[in-house]
């Protein structure tokens, strides 16, 4: 598969070829006052007028601040303001990776989840429920991801020696990260990024989300529990049988030494931080520069608390230096939210009074859809998503990509906002679990020994369970008008 970036530049070619072909086109505006009695301004569908010149074209450069093809990635990167995309974006995704680098650099997570996992033995099949909360918690808190790859080479071996396989193991490490960042309720690098692109409040929406995460993380526990317990009546039943012989059925190399008093100082900010964010946004609707600003506070806390027990012989200089490195991660998440933005500019911007290229392909994509039922024509944005997330796998630079047309495109289909993410939600989360291009999975699956062909086999049903079951949701979403 090419590069993000390359599918990128190729994206920008043909939106910059469109300005020639296509006529843009504007609508006109309705209020709308919502349950909460805030009035929003929303599309009107049946006001879509093309401009009366026809296509106009763009430049290959621009001068005076205009935009042209090649000034697409500084056009996007400081377009908008701190509240939404693309700087506001770029900066609370930097800001909050750093936080987490510091945060995951004192070990105290490492360690915690060790000590679940250490403790989880004695306690047989109770194992694979408790680990499967706990990893999918941390898929729906901060977006675990990559960061699970270590624990899979330490829950395979000891999940041999409980008498389990390495498809079990995956299934509570990653395939349990995949469903808590799918449903989650504040996933900052997805979930928060979409909602802020949508503009919605960040977190609204949270009683569905997390009973999404409810449902599905039982069900996901209950699939694991069923197959492991079937894999230790009958180790040969397993798809990876023969190659976990070849692994030593011993304890996990990993050492326990239990938490200190300092990592859990460190988890209880974590815990505590997570907390005052939900307060703040639900009581106080905190956005963007404040939840950035609370992540920047849990990790100077977190710094502190590392360089004072020196965990993992931390040192303020290498807390700073966590801190550039867990940015220097999520920058090209970030430079690809200020791409995309390039990319939406080169369509004319993404305001619908006045007129462009994206408005017209609106209209169009909306007429195509506008003799669905609702129900069917949500169930088709979460189906774009998925197949989407094929050449995109990362879920802020998704957001930055598809949102801003999927967003006005729900207020002209007839279905809300907060569908529209939904769908995204679901489609980027749930095809992580079988795409070639996560770059997580490819990981996971390296590092149990799993063939990806054998993994393939092994998740047919499920995730088509998992697609149909999403696909439910979609419709249900609609009928409570989400």
């Amino acid at each position: 598969m090419p590069d993000t970036y390359l599918i990128l530049i190729g994206v920008a070619l043909l939106a910059f070829a469109m300005t020639y072909l296509i006529t843009p086109g504007s609508f006109g505006l309705v209020e709308q006052v919502q349950s909460n009695g805030e009035v929003r301004q929303l599309l009107d569908p049946d006001s879509f007028t093309p401009a009366p010149d026809g296509p106009q074209g763009l430049p290959l450069f621009a001068e005076g601040g205009k935009i042209g093809l090649l000034n697409l990635p500084f056009e996007g990167l400081v377009s908008g303001d701190k509240w939404g995309a693309a700087i506001g974006v770029f900066a609370f995704i930097l800001i909050t990776g750093g936080a987490f680098g510091v945060i995951l650099a004192t070990g105290a997570v490492h360690r915690g989840l060790l000590a679940l996992i250490h403790r989880s033995r004695s306690l047989d099949i109770l194992a694979v429920p408790v680990l499967f909360v706990a990893f999918s918690l941390g898929g729906a808190v901060f977006g675990m991801g990559e960061e699970v790859i270590p624990f899979v080479l330490i829950v395979v071996p000891v999940f041999l020696v409980m008498g389990y396989d390495s498809l079990t193991a995956l299934l509570v490490t990653y395939v349990a990260t995949q469903i808590g960042f799918a449903c989650s309720w504040m996933n900052p690098f997805s979930v928060s990024v979409a909602q802020g692109i949508a503009q919605l409040p960040l977190m609204s929406g949270l009683g569905f989300r997390a009973t999404l995460w409810v449902l599905f993380t039982a069900l996901g526990t209950g699939f694991a529990v069923v197959y492991a317990l079937r894999v230790k009546r009958d180790p040969q039943r397993s798809l990876t049988y023969h190659c976990d012989q070849q692994v030593k059925r011993e304890k996990a190399s990993a050492s326990h030494t239990g938490l200190t008093v300092a990592d859990w100082g460190v988890l209880l900010t974590l815990f505590s931080g997570i907390a005052w964010m939900v307060w703040g946004v639900t009581q106080r609707g905190y956005y963007l520069p404040e939840i950035a600003s609370q992540f920047f506070t849990m990790g100077v806390v977190a710094a502190v608390i590392g360089c004072c027990g020196r965990l993992d012989g931390m040192t303020a200089n290498g807390a700073v230096e966590a801190f550039r490195h867990g940015a220097a991660q999520l920058l090209p998440a970030a430079l690809v939210v200020a791409f995309a933005k390039g990319i939406v500019l080169v369509l004319g911007g993404a305001g619908p009074g006045q007129p462009s290229v994206l408005n017209t392909l609106l209209h169009h994509a909306s007429q195509s859809l506008s003799g669905l039922p609702e129900m069917v024509a949500a169930c088709a944005m979460f189906l774009f998503q998925s197949v989407f997330n094929f050449f995109v796998t990362s879920g802020s630079g998704q957001a930055a990509l598809t949102m801003p047309i999927m967003a006005p495109l729900s207020d002209l289909i007839g279905v809300s906002r907060q569908v529209a993410v939904l769908a995204f939600q679901l489609g980027d989360g749930f095809t992580n679990i079988i795409v070639p291009t996560s770059a997580a999975l490819m990981g996971c699956l390296g590092a149990a020994r799993v063939d990806w062909g054998v993994w393939i086999r092994f998740m047919a049903w499920p995730i088509a369970a998992i697609f149909l079951l999403s696909c439910a949701v979609m419709a249900v979403a609609v009928v409570i008008q989400f």
